[in-house]
């Protein structure tokens, strides 16, 4: 914990000591009392942000062990399984193949940062959220923790034909500022966005896609969202279950002509 971060607590302990001292100089039980509560908000206060640091720190393993997982990866895989699409499709197919718009991109020079980062919204890419999804389930199996897995689709206005896409940069963008640190964000190479948020049950995923959903308004008229939430272990107990039932979610959640969040079945 540093200086910075345990200040809270220290000042809350040393007014205590202060106020414990005074009591036994003066006699008066009184100020002793106010003593004791002080001591006891400063460990309070030290407990949390000791908890705070120690979820921050596990989170930044969890990250560095799936970046060598995905560079293990894209050192057996060939370059070309790793390019990212400059435009937002509606496919149903989580495993579907990249459509061509017949833009050129600039190349990455760097292989490894292209597989980890989608180049249009600086969001963590499909190849890490695949890494990402299974070492966060088995964390969250380990510590008996929740997490949940969102599938995000927004698209602009609803045509009778096909929905318009959304510039992906604005999604990405409040997204970013919605989530917390410990939270991640990807972009799959189908234009959807994929959330894995931890320590979050069912109610709590709803309530971060309703901020997403709101702060999207705000920002420009006429878009519609669609959601799809699947939670660990009230929805799914493997990576590849929890994918299935966020999609099919998704699914339904798209068969409505409005905004919609939609949560996957209950796990047998």
């Amino acid at each position: 914990m540093t200086v910075r971060n345990a200040s809270p607590g220290l000042a809350a302990g040393g007014l205590g000591l202060l106020a414990g001292l005074c009591a036994v100089a003066l006699d008066l039980p009184l100020l002793g009392l106010i003593a004791g509560g002080m001591a006891v908000a400063a460990a309070v206060i030290s407990l949390r942000l000791a908890r705070r640091l120690d979820e921050q720190g596990a989170t930044q393993l969890l990250v560095e062990a799936e970046l060598r997982a995905l560079q293990e990866r894209a050192d057996d895989a060939p370059a070309e399984a790793n390019a990212e699409p400059d435009v937002v499709l509606v496919d149903h197919d989580l495993s579907g193949e990249d459509e061509d718009d017949g833009d050129d991109e600039e190349e990455d020079g760097d292989e490894a940062t292209a597989a980890l980062i989608d180049h249009r919204t600086g969001l963590f890419s499909e190849s890490f959220f695949l890494v990402a999804l299974d070492s966060r389930i088995a964390a969250a199996r380990r510590h008996l923790r929740p997490i949940a897995m969102v599938l995000l689709e927004v698209v602009e206005g609803l045509p009778a034909d096909e929905p318009s896409p959304v510039d992906a940069r604005l999604v990405a963008d409040t997204i970013k500022d919605t989530l917390r640190e410990a939270d991640t964000a990807c972009r799959l190479r189908n234009g959807y966005f994929a959330l894995l948020l931890e320590d979050t049950p069912e109610n709590g995923a709803i309530w971060t896609v309703e901020r997403i959903r709101r702060q999207l308004a705000t920002e420009q008229q006429g878009l519609t969202v669609w959601a799809g939430v699947a939670c660990y272990p009230a929805h799914a107990f493997s990576p590849n279950e929890i994918l299935d039932a966020a999609e099919q979610a998704l699914v339904s959640a798209r068969e409505w002509r409005q905004d919609r969040i939609e949560v996957a079945a209950a796990a047998d």
